[in-house]
């Protein structure tokens, strides 16, 4: 028997094979986000068609939205640049508060949280730090900077003021110019940041990733590039990399793709549509990725998480761009932003919705299909399912040791029908969900569906 992969009480998705062994007339599907419309305006006179890096933080039902405000199109982190504020009750109706913190064209009744800091404000990326060893008066951290600069460190308490760490760049190897994101990871008990570099020599390779870890968010380890497995290089503009709120050890990367000198817009469309003249000779569009840290991303899906849009005003250079971070903004909701109309003023955040774990499934047909699990170790009592079925279609749990035999009072003939659609099931055998006398034991799951996906499960 292969040694068990420890699973704990964690939920697991399917946007990696981690946990799969075999595949019998079943598949695992990518689920392409809904659009839900405009969001946010880049209307403010310091924000504008050159918008872009957002970020998006809930905590506690309250949400807080970062970007780059710059109106006209200039050099990377050029003194234009600010870092501006929004925010939410429900992820859905964004409002700009005047924050009165810095001021700008001779008025501080403004959104800004961050100025006069070129090039820091050309991709501020902050996050709520959820090490419980944080002070106070840096909930909130935040890296900015370009290679000129290299990436300073900032602190918050009430994410509205900021205020440098220190005055020296806390880490300096790397290109940086797009965003580069952080967060504290609860799984590796260590800060980590995903920010730009190239394969190959300067700027002839391809935009990549590269990653490094901190315990103290001053002090970083040399990068590691990371790797695609066998997956074809793309260009990555952003690769927004942070955990899934409902499955921290797994981290999603949700990235801008960027296919240079793919132009669709013709000279004369781009002409009627107003866009910059130096932002419609390529097109972008959103993939998914996934890492449970280490130097590798697992990109089971080449194709599109979300495509552009129909019009040709989705088609420009860095257009659909997606923001940092996935939030809920239901009980059975989340959400995704991608800002579009890029170097156009109507540049705006929209937002996408998928159901909780709705990223990808396992699914099988009419007929029918099978999905036998590697061994894993969990802990708990109960297995919880996100699921969908059709009115015809089921799915059958199947509990194993841990080299495939059938476990007396868990096998599929004992196991109670799962039908319907529900974020949160029990399933049942024999009339019972405790699976404890099963807990720290080496096992295997074989799951049978018709006509259903299987999104999650998780043992608590």
């Amino acid at each position: 028997m292969a040694e068990p992969l420890p699973i704990g009480s964690d939920r697991e998705l399917f946007v990696d094979p981690y946990l799969i062994e075999r595949l019998d007339k079943a598949t695992i599907r990518m689920h392409h986000p809904e659009d839900k419309g405009k969001v946010l305006d880049f209307d403010l006179p310091w924000e504008g068609a050159f918008s872009a890096y957002v970020t998006v933080i809930e905590e506690d039902g309250f949400f807080r939205a970062y970007y780059r405000g710059v109106p006209t199109a200039g050099k990377d982190g050029n003194s234009a640049e600010v870092t501006c504020y929004a925010e939410s009750s429900d992820g859905i109706h964004w409002e700009k508060p005047d924050l009165g913190i810095y001021e700008i064209s001779g008025s501080k009744n403004n959104n800004v949280i961050l100025a006069n800091a070129a090039p820091l404000t050309h991709n501020f990326s902050p996050f709520l730090d959820s090490n419980p060893s944080a002070k106070p008066n840096e909930k909130f951290k935040a890296l900015g900077g370009t290679s000129k600069s290299g990436l300073v460190a900032f602190t918050s308490a009430d994410g509205k003021n900021w205020k440098r760490l220190q005055e020296e760049p806390v880490f300096t190897q790397g290109v940086f110019d797009s965003q580069n994101v952080s967060f504290w990871s609860e799984s590796e008990n260590q800060y980590v940041c995903y920010f730009r570099s190239w394969t190959g020599k300067g700027y002839n390779g391809f935009r990549s990733v590269s990653r490094t870890t901190s315990k103290d968010f001053i002090h970083w380890t040399d990068p590691e590039p990371m790797g695609f497995g066998n997956t074809p290089y793309e260009h990555l503009y952003t690769q927004q990399t942070s955990p899934y709120f409902r499955a921290p050890h797994i981290y999603l990367a949700i990235g801008a793709r960027f296919m240079p000198n793919r132009k669709v817009v013709s000279d004369a469309e781009a002409e009627k549509l107003g866009v910059d003249p130096k932002y419609y000779n390529d097109c972008s569009d959103v993939i998914l990725m996934s890492t449970r840290g280490g130097d590798q991303y697992e990109r089971q899906f080449m194709e599109s998480f979300i495509r552009p849009g129909i019009g040709l005003e989705n088609w420009v250079s860095r257009s659909n761009y997606p923001a940092l971070n996935v939030v809920q903004t239901g009980e059975t909701e989340m959400s995704i932003y991608v800002n579009q109309d890029y170097a156009q003023a109507s540049a705006h955040l929209r937002r996408y919705s998928l159901r909780l774990d709705g990223f990808a499934s396992l699914s099988a047909g009419y007929e029918g299909g099978e999905m036998l699990t590697k061994p894993f170790v969990f802990e708990g009592e109960n297995l919880e399912l996100n699921y969908s079925t059709s009115a015809a279609g089921e799915i059958r749990i199947e509990l194993l040791d841990g080299d495939g035999n059938k476990l007396p009072g868990y096998s599929m003939e004992e196991g109670q029908l799962v039908i319907g659609n529900e974020i949160s099931r029990k399933v049942l055998w024999n009339g019972s969900s405790d699976v404890s006398d099963l807990s720290g034991k080496p096992i295997r799951m074989r799951v049978y569906l018709k006509d259903a996906d299987l999104y999650s499960f998780r043992f608590y």
